[in-house]
């Protein structure tokens, strides 16, 4: 089997310049915020990936059309024990827009066996 069909990591997104709103409070109204580590999505130029909390052994991600973007907000970036550090974002998006909610596990038989093994 080849590996090509497996997911691949996605390279770093360079958070774009957005035109700050006149009254972010007043975004709440149209927009819904979530916040993660922006990633190029593998394939598609056109969506954005948002990794929820990336240094978590249980995450998940997000995806969105860039066209239902409306603005970024930058936030203190994450590091871990071994001083990797990860951009994170807050990005407001249009309400009633389609996104993606990906929750990616690994397949294993859960069920305990008698005997222990």
């Amino acid at each position: 089997m080849t590996t090509e069909n497996y997911p691949q990591e996605a390279l770093k997104f360079q958070i774009q310049a957005f035109k700050k709103p006149k009254d972010i409070r007043s975004m709440g109204k149209t927009h819904v915020s979530f916040s993660g580590s922006p990633k190029k999505h593998p394939y598609d130029p056109e969506k954005v990936v948002l990794v929820a909390d990336p240094f978590s052994t249980d995450t998940l991600y997000y995806e969105f059309n860039k066209d239902d973007i409306s603005y970024v907000e930058e936030l203190p970036n994450l590091v871990n024990q071994q001083g990797d550090t990860i951009t994170m974002a807050r990005v407001w998006v249009q309400k009633m827009s389609v996104g993606i909610r990906c929750s990616p596990f690994i397949v294993e038989d859960t069920r305990q066996t008698p005997g222990g093994s």
